[in-house]
């Protein structure tokens, strides 16, 4: 069965082919390249034995998008990855987020509306509930207005597909909200490879005890949490990934509640800054030369999922550590940098 991932050699989507691929689907990819490499590719054939076929393509070029659904009708499924996603870029540049998060999207819909499997997952954010009034989080939670123009396109994406699916009862979709995703593949031939400034914190952790930053910089210590620092819900990538097949087999099988559907992908425990440093400490053995600095703007205090929906209705369960996360990262980064 053919399956199309869009931003498929991204951190998440890379992940996630190999694990389509592990499970017998037939994979094309569309990617422009914008924030990923072409050696990626490599490093799923290395995985897997197998390459999926590639497509360089600008999803906000709908003539294109078109072109690619008329030559692959035999599509059972699609997984749409592509997007920008870093916030603080948003805030300065919003008209870019819309037009690419949000055009594409459309584009995407329309084409497989065009299939006879219409089957649709949605790369979709925690971010999504802001500042959740209580934790963990449910999936039927308040969406609260979002903290930054990235946020807001979750939440207009996921408005967008619901609308969409109201009324196209052949349209099957369902949005993962994931918490943060973290870590690589065991093999240490895929990660995160961010272009420039890492946005997230694992990344500028291995970055660091790599010696490209001289300085981690810890925003906040002063937030009512038991040390002071901010806490997430950190998710190895490889569970992330394995939710996505296990969703889009759901589709597939028509085991779906509804035509549209929303799942928490977290491991429905929270874990602060500092802790997220101590384990990277202790399973890499470096000392992290890191500072306290002022709070950041559009910082949440806390969040972390409640899990019990994907885990009971979705069979879905996150499976690995904090700790398996770190190691897998910092030997990701090692081999990067060949140290």
């Amino acid at each position: 069965m053919k399956v199309l991932v869009t931003g498929g050699l991204g951190f998440i989507g890379s992940h996630t082919v190999v694990e389509l691929q592990n499970k017998g689907f037939e994979v094309v990819i569309i990617d422009d390249l914008s924030n990923s490499s072409i050696d990626v590719l490599e490093g799923i054939t290395a995985i897997t034995g197998k390459t999926p076929i590639f497509e360089k393509l600008d999803l906000k070029d709908k003539l294109k998008v078109e072109t690619f659904f008329n030559a692959h009708k035999d599509i059972v499924g699609v997984i749409h990855f592509a997007a920008s996603k870093a916030v603080g870029e948003s805030v300065e540049k919003p008209l870019l987020y819309y037009e690419n998060n949000l055009n594409t999207l459309i584009y995407m819909l329309k084409s497989v509306l065009g299939l006879q499997a219409s089957n649709f997952i949605f790369s979709s954010s925690c971010t999504v509930y802001g500042q959740a009034d209580t934790m963990p989080i449910l999936e039927n939670a308040p969406v609260k207005p979002a903290e930054s123009p990235y946020g807001n396109t979750k939440q207009i994406g996921e408005e967008i597909i619901k609308d969409t699916c109201k009324v196209n009862d052949d349209l099957n979709a369902i949005s993962l909200r994931y918490f943060n995703p973290v870590g690589a593949h065991e093999s240490a031939k895929i990660g995160e490879l961010p272009l420039g400034v890492p946005q997230n914190l694992v990344p500028f952790i291995t970055q660091t005890a790599a010696g490209l930053r001289k300085q981690l910089s810890v925003f906040g210590d002063d937030y009512p949490t038991p040390d002071g620092t901010c806490i997430r819900d950190y998710i190895h990538v490889v569970d992330l990934a394995k939710a996505h097949v296990i969703a889009l087999q759901r589709l597939i099988d028509k085991t779906n509640a509804s035509n549209y559907e929303v799942f928490n992908i977290g491991t429905g425990k929270g874990s602060s800054v500092l802790e997220v440093i101590k384990s990277f400490e202790k399973v890499s053995g470096e000392k992290l030369n890191y500072k306290i600095a002022p709070r950041r703007a559009g910082d949440i205090t806390k969040a972390y999922a409640d899990t019990s929906k994907s885990n009971n209705e979705l069979g879905w369960k996150a499976e690995l550590t904090l700790d398996d996360a770190m190691r897998s990262a910092w030997n990701w980064e090692k081999k990067i940098r060949n140290l």
